[in-house]
């Protein structure tokens, strides 16, 4: 496939509105819910400001604690900090980019100038550069649409974490994606380092996670081929993102429902084959009035507060968690079609 040369003018356009939100002067401090795509998303927009502004400064919200994340953030070097340890009062310009005002907790005490994702967009989003375009598979395809407009090599590193976002986020392209992902990803592939890339994706799974697969396939349940997991507690969500992930490998489960408790939170993760179904939509029709719950057609989460749940169910049986899980599901399955309309 060939790459598409001629940059879009809406790509310049939007460029120019991009860099009009900043000067010199400025201390810019960008905030991601950091995975592949936001790391790769931001390193991009430290590089669009570079000798642009005084200073930029990444910080994330969660604990990096997937193999995964931890080998890309080790092996590029990412210059990450917690937002826990930055002084707000030193920043002038905030910018979010793969993720949304409304999408964590500790978002909310921050007025963004910018705002920059490709999830489903969220209400009264108040700030100077808006670009959310949820039918691209990545935010890093739109970065990569910034960097050939302003006439931008990547280097190495920045198109391998680019390039590994886009990756990950699709699924290799198993996952919603358009033809820009598909553009963007040949693209970043020519400048990065796909050696890196390998290092990466083979780095997802901790020793001391082993016994949370042990325990999931021990007290799994299987109904009309969707697999429902409690974990109980665990150290943090990603340990259900990755038994979600592994029960969408076995034959023939459909769907892959897997919860745990981690932050005060019940979390739910969602996982389908994504045929004629909406993880997203069912996640907001079940949890959605207890918490926040939303995703993409093949995945998705729900977050609800302890408080809000315990008076539902106990919180100390994981077995009377998954049932409880397994009810509100069973409520709204309803036909495919109309959980795509939402």
């Amino acid at each position: 496939m060939k790459i598409v040369k001629n940059i879009k003018t809406t790509s310049i356009e939007k460029l120019l509105s991009f860099y009009s939100v900043f000067s010199k002067r400025d201390y810019v401090l960008i905030v991601i819910n950091a995975d592949p795509d936001a790391i790769g998303s931001a390193m991009a927009i430290k590089r669009l400001l570079w000798r642009k502004v005084n200073k930029v400064t990444l910080a994330h919200v969660n604990a990096i604690s997937r193999p995964d994340n931890i080998a890309m953030v080790r092996l590029l070097s990412v210059p990450l900090i917690h937002l826990n340890e930055v002084d707000l009062d030193k920043f002038n310009r905030f910018v979010i980019v793969d993720s949304q005002p409304d999408h964590h907790e500790s978002f909310r005490s921050i007025s963004f100038h910018v705002v920059i994702d490709h999830h489903p967009k969220q209400q009264h989003i108040q700030a100077s550069f808006v670009d959310i375009r949820p039918d691209y598979g990545a935010t890093s395809t739109i970065l990569s649409e910034y960097l050939r407009a302003a006439k931008i090599k990547p280097s190495e590193e920045l198109a391998t974490a680019m390039f590994y976002g886009i990756k990950t986020d699709t699924s290799n392209f198993e996952r919603h994606a358009i033809i820009e992902d598909v553009y963007a990803f040949q693209y970043l592939f020519h400048h990065a380092n796909i050696h890196m890339v390998r290092k990466m994706d083979q780095a997802d799974l901790r020793l001391d996670f082993l016994k949370y697969f042990k325990n999931a396939i021990q007290d799994m349940c299987i109904r009309n081929n969707r697999v429902y997991v409690c974990l109980g507690n665990v150290p943090n969500p990603d340990v259900c993102v990755l038994v979600a992930d592994f029960f969408m490998r076995i034959n023939p489960v459909t769907w892959s429902i897997v919860s745990g408790q981690s932050n005060h939170k019940l979390i739910i993760i969602f996982r389908n084959d994504g045929l004629k179904k909406h993880a997203g939509n069912l996640a907001k029709k079940c949890f959605g009035h207890l918490g926040s719950a939303g995703g993409h057609v093949s995945m998705a989460r729900a977050e609800i507060p302890v408080d809000t749940v315990q008076s539902l169910v106990d919180l100390t049986e994981p077995k009377l968690i998954n049932q409880w899980i397994i009810d509100q599901c069973n409520q709204m399955d309803i036909p495919s079609e109309n959980l795509r309309k939402g």
